[in-house]
């Protein structure tokens, strides 16, 4: 199977099956997918204070929405599971881009939430 192929079928998963996956993955492997965060973390401010992640964990972040992308109703439901608030205010959310879904989230909360939105169709930025 080309990998390509693989990057097709997970495109096409829900967030619920991805997240069974990943289980999967790391009981099989051995391994945690958290390992993998920090780096995502890192990478992903870089150049916006100039430190490079140098602060560690005490870094905060917004998760910022700039589109919901083709599967609107998709992300929808996951900014309602992320913040618990109510459908209607979700879909004003996804409809008022940019959007704040989150503020002062830790680093790992933050690439999680990204993830999660981004699995949906939703495209986000992390800022400090």
């Amino acid at each position: 199977m080309a990998k390509e192929d693989i990057l097709q079928q997970i495109e096409e998963m829900s967030v619920k099956d991805l997240a069974e996956l990943v289980e999967m993955i790391e009981e099989r492997f051995n391994v945690s997918a958290a390992m993998a965060a920090p780096v995502a973390v890192a990478a992903a401010p870089a150049g916006a204070d100039g430190d490079g992640g140098a602060g560690g964990g005490a870094e905060t972040f917004k998760v910022v929405m700039t589109s919901a992308g083709q599967k609107k109703i998709q992300v929808i439901k996951e900014i309602k599971e992320i913040t618990g608030k109510g459908l209607k205010e979700c879909k004003e959310l996804a409809d008022g881009l940019p959007a704040t879904i989150k503020e002062d989230v830790g680093g790992d909360e933050a690439t999680s939430i990204k993830e999660k939105l981004e699995a949906a169709g939703a495209e986000i930025e992390l800022q400090q």
